[in-house]
């Protein structure tokens, strides 16, 4: 886009824009769709949101089905070709013959390729805010922000400590505590924010319900007890409007990322190449392969053995279903890989009850330890078991609509229409259905 054209669309967003209306995006990592559907598990708010709202069966995520590039799809409009963020954080290529690693600390201006809808809110002249939000580090476009990690210099941290709405341990000692202790600190944080700023729009974000699942697999007693402790945190959210006095001014999406699997069998692609005599180190290595839980990336390290590392992969490989070459890449979302770009030479994916993982060294194929049942997302977005949920409820929401499922780059065109900014050129398209 021209400069001009860019002040263009930034002019017309600040004559739409309403700077009365307030809309909260709450994400809850890793919420399956079915689990929303199993009446057997209570969901009070939800399911409030759901009548008096508008939902759909499912949400339906980018590939690859992990945090970070279905977090910015969202708020983007657009799949990972598009924004560019296939990780959680940014592939870098140290050297030739070196392993890749993944920085999460990668400045939102670097890492998102793509316009947001926050950006675009901040631009037409409303007040944003984000609490854990993802690959959002250092934004330029966000107003108040309470991070993954706080610290008590803070612009946000510091007007809870003084409001005692948070204590100097929590802060002190966050790297020392656990999501449960996190999510009721990100929830205070952004019922805060909500409180005394009232931002027009608001990304917030939590991750027990993630990680519970990671340890304790999909569909556990230990995942629904997590899920549940999540429905009710949006009740601390409803509350926290109505002391602000905006709820006949605030729509509240709910959202996940993406949903979950249990598997019993982990392949270890980094030892199929330490087999072939690819890879001797992380060090020293022809070929490297990112881990995704359901799928994994592939990486040519030296190019001279191009040949041999993508070769190593077109052999039949017990618990991986696909091998998908670049040529079959926009099928999936996928960018076109470029010479040291961030998109991998091959995508590998995980057949039913497989996952892969990093390690190195051993066979190339493990079973979980007896009597465990780790979760895993990052599968195809082809399977249900990775589809979302969608949820609207406030100002603006039609009551009782139930949809059939919705691509999540959706979300970012209703934000935008509800918000009455100027969002366009992008993949999603509003979801007029939940609309009054």
């Amino acid at each position: 886009m021209s400069r001009l054209a860019l002040l263009l669309a930034c002019a017309a967003s600040l004559v739409a824009a309403d700077r009365s209306r307030h809309v909260i995006v709450v994400s809850l990592d890793g919420f399956p769709a079915y689990a929303l559907r199993d009446p057997s598990v209570p969901f009070p708010i939800l399911r409030r949101f759901q009548v008096e709202g508008a939902s759909a069966d499912a949400m339906l995520p980018v590939n690859p089905t992990v945090t970070w590039p279905n977090h910015t799809a969202i708020i983007s409009g657009v799949n990972v070709a598009s924004h560019g963020v296939i990780y959680n954080g940014l592939p870098v290529r140290p050297a030739p013959g070196k392993s890749l690693k993944v920085e999460p600390w990668v400045p939102k201006t670097e890492l998102v390729q793509a316009r947001t809808v926050y950006d675009a809110a901040h631009d037409a002249g409303l007040t944003t805010a984000e609490v854990d939000w993802v690959a959002i580090y250092k934004p330029p476009t966000i107003d108040f922000s309470f991070p993954e990690e706080p610290s008590p210099d803070g612009k946000i941290e510091k007007e809870m400590l003084a409001a005692g709405a948070v204590t100097a341990d929590e802060l002190r000692n966050w790297k020392k505590t656990n999501n449960l202790m996190h999510d009721d600190v990100w929830t205070r944080a952004a019922a805060f924010i909500i409180e005394k700023h009232k931002p027009n729009l608001l990304m917030y974000h939590l991750l027990l319900t993630d990680s519970v699942q990671h340890s304790y697999g999909a569909r556990s007693l230990a995942a629904n007890s997590a899920l549940i402790l999540a429905d009710r945190q949006l009740q601390r959210i409803v509350d926290a409007v109505n002391r602000a006095g905006i709820a006949a001014t605030t729509t509240i999406f709910v959202v996940s990322d993406h949903g979950f699997k249990t598997y019993h069998h982990v392949i270890h692609p980094n030892a199929l190449l330490k087999q072939k005599g690819l890879l001797r180190s992380a060090d020293d290595c022809d070929g490297w392969v990112i881990p995704e839980g359901g799928s994994a990336m592939v990486y040519v390290t030296r190019e001279e053995k191009r040949k041999e590392v993508l070769a190593a992969f077109q052999a039949e490989i017990p618990g991986v279903s696909e091998v998908i070459a670049p040529e079959n890449y926009h099928k999936y979302g996928y960018p076109a890989p470029t010479p040291g770009g961030r998109m991998a030479d091959l995508v590998l994916a995980a057949a039913n009850d497989y996952g892969f993982d990093g390690r190195v060294d051993g066979d190339l194929n493990t079973d979980v330890p007896a009597g465990s049942s780790p979760g895993n997302h990052g599968y195809l977005n082809s399977d249900p078991d990775m589809n979302a949920i969608l949820v609207a409820w406030g100002a603006g929401i039609r009551p009782g609509v139930k949809t059939p499922p919705k691509p999540n780059v959706d979300v970012a065109a209703t934000i935008a229409r509800l918000l009455d900014i100027n969002f366009t050129g992008i993949q999603g398209k509003p979801l007029v259905e939940f609309l009054k």
